[in-house]
């Protein structure tokens, strides 16, 4: 067993006395530089700091000392299991091998001095992570804590916030939360100067007022929310694609012939810690769907696997829980994902061509008689377009949609 205690920035002061025991009986103890010159010295103990990379060292660390004697306490910041050590250890370990000893978290503190309530407050860290992981977040009415990586952050935040559209959002940063260093500064982003170094162990507050223009996590994006080559899933088609797909928190797709990768990036943005491996042969479009996604803020979420469907390693991608296929589409395609689609799980595939539709009809016929759910549906949506001083009926490309819901057993 790991022992993981946190340390606030007040340090051994304000331990209680089971949190002190520990420190002081271990045989080993681990941390950062900054933690373990927090704590005073104990004689005969063994003292190590994290190796750099963490997680490619620590198994080797973990060996060196021993772990399996007993004996071992971390020291982490505030919460360990908030973008903290204690996380990666119990990644490596396992639950029952490590006990947490949570301090108050810098989120927590953060709220108490803001006066905001956990339920109306979201968290995001960008500790060693791309700032744009805010930008789902952000909508009227937003709070957000940005956990940030150092005193650089904040103003780069402002520049972002204020480069979407959110320059009027009030930003309150505090650095060194509950010690005797302790500071704030508030302003709007767009009067943030530009460049502005605050101290380190630093975190943004972000507040976006009633009213201001946001996209929403509902599907249905215009095409122009992404760079594309054309090769896209116009915005009514996708919001029906992903109507029948059902985004769900720490849900994964798999979004073969991505294309741009639309439906993929707002399958991530409909849900919380949705994911999605998109599949691609062209390397342009590969590129783009990954800049799609950094832009977008779901960079961390998306991965792009580039290989015509024919070749795709469906076997060795993450398990989805629903697949969409867009490009590419053909019987031996819809053979080679209908294994990998779980008990609960869906299958939604769209046809342009009068053979791709033959395919999803004897599709369809497979499915209901392996017990499936199965519908199809023909889409076909008209846009008004002037037509001399007037406005007329414009027919897009009709869309025929397999929607597949698995309720065998596999």
């Amino acid at each position: 067993m790991i022992d993981v205690v946190g340390l606030g920035e007040a340090g051994w002061e304000v331990l209680d006395g089971r949190a002190r025991g520990l420190v002081t009986g271990a045989r080993v103890l681990l941390g950062g530089r900054r933690h373990l010159g927090l704590v005073p010295a104990v004689a005969g103990q063994e003292r190590h700091t994290w190796p750099s990379p963490l997680r490619a060292g620590l198994s080797g660390l973990l060996a060196e000392i021993e772990v399996d004697r007993g004996g071992v306490v971390a020291l982490a910041s505030g919460d360990p299991l908030r973008s903290g050590v204690g996380t990666t250890l119990v990644d490596l370990l396992g639950a029952a091998a490590v006990r947490i000893h949570p301090a108050l978290s810098s989120e927590t503190l953060a709220r108490a001095r803001m006066g905001w309530s956990a339920e109306t407050t979201d968290v995001v860290t960008a500790v060693g992570r791309d700032l744009r992981a805010v930008l789902p977040l952000l909508a009227p009415g937003a709070r957000v804590v940005v956990l940030c990586s150092d005193g650089a952050d904040p103003a780069r935040l402002a520049a972002l916030l204020t480069d979407r559209g959110f320059g009027m959002a009030t930003l309150t940063t505090l650095w060194r939360l509950g010690g005797v260093d302790e500071g704030s500064r508030t302003g709007s982003a767009a009067s943030w100067p530009a460049g502005e170094l605050t101290p380190d162990l630093v975190l943004c507050c972000v507040e976006v007022p009633l009213g201001a223009a946001a996209a929403g996590p509902a599907p249905g994006r215009p095409e122009d929310a992404f760079d594309h080559d054309g090769q896209i899933t116009k915005r009514d088609v996708r919001a029906s694609a992903l109507a029948h797909l059902r985004p769900t928190a720490g849900a994964h797709l798999w979004d073969l012939g991505a294309g741009s990768g639309s439906v993929g990036l707002e399958w991530c943005l409909a849900a919380p810690r949705a994911t999605c491996t998109a599949v691609e042969r062209d390397p342009a479009r590969v590129d783009r769907i990954r800049c799609n996604a950094d832009d977008l803020g779901v960079g961390a979420r998306l991965s792009v696997v580039a290989a015509g469907l024919s070749e795709a390693p469906f076997a060795d991608l993450p398990s989805p829980d629903a697949v969409f296929v867009g490009g590419g589409l053909s019987a031996a395609v819809l053979d080679a994902v209908r294994p990998h689609v779980p008990v609960g799980g869906r299958l939604v595939a769209h046809a342009v061509t009068l053979e791709t539709e033959a395919v999803l009809v004897a599709a369809r016929a497979d499915l209901v008689r392996a017990g499936w759910d199965a519908e199809l549906t023909r889409l076909t949506v008209e846009h008004a377009r002037p037509l001399g001083r007037y406005l007329s009926w414009t027919p897009a490309r009709p869309v025929v949609q397999l929607s597949a819901l698995r309720k065998d057993q596999p």
